[in-house]
């Protein structure tokens, strides 16, 4: 028996709601609080998606004013990974295809949304966008996610503890 308390469900509640995915601290480069060097990102979250606003700065560029491709296309996976806890599936990226569809300039404010497509078995199909704050498309993907075995699931849950909480007063974006 632990003192630990149980890691609680994290799909997510079809009851209109937005929710912040609250984890450990941990050192993943695009949400981990631990990581210095990373992007340090809240995740949110309503029935069927995920989603983070933010601005890069020019830290993430790779031409001067054009952020660097490697850091959208990180972006674009991690909510779209987060878009599968919608299926309490623990997985990896197994194959990722993105699309530059216009530049985005740091100082630039940036939705990132994520979305499961279809589901298989073990294989999860997603899409993802990151559109300016006018909705214009600026970079899009699809995704296909392996579920992790149930034993490493219950390790990852363990390990980091996901969880949901909500967000007083917020709409979906």
């Amino acid at each position: 028996m632990t003192s630990e308390p149980a890691a609680a469900s994290t799909v997510v509640p079809d009851d209109g709601r937005v929710y912040r995915f609250v984890v450990d601290p941990h050192h993943c480069f695009v949400c981990g609080e631990l990581n210095r060097r990373g992007l340090r990102l809240p995740i949110y979250a309503s029935a069927g998606r995920a989603w983070a606003d933010l601005t890069l700065g020019r830290d993430f560029v790779g031409w001067t004013d054009i952020a660097h491709g490697g850091i959208l296309a990180a972006l674009l996976d991690e909510v779209m990974g987060w878009a599968l806890f919608e299926h309490d599936c623990w997985g990896v990226t197994a194959e990722m295809t993105v699309r530059y569809v216009r530049p985005v300039d740091p100082g630039r404010p940036i939705h990132v949304e994520g979305e499961v497509l279809e589901v298989s078995r073990r294989l999860f199909r997603t899409a993802g966008r990151i559109t300016d704050a006018q909705g214009t498309l600026l970079t899009s993907a699809e995704a296909r996610y392996v579920a992790a075995p149930e034993a490493r699931r219950a390790e990852l849950k363990a390990q980091y503890r996901f969880r949901l909480e909500p967000v007083d007063g917020a709409a979906p974006a």
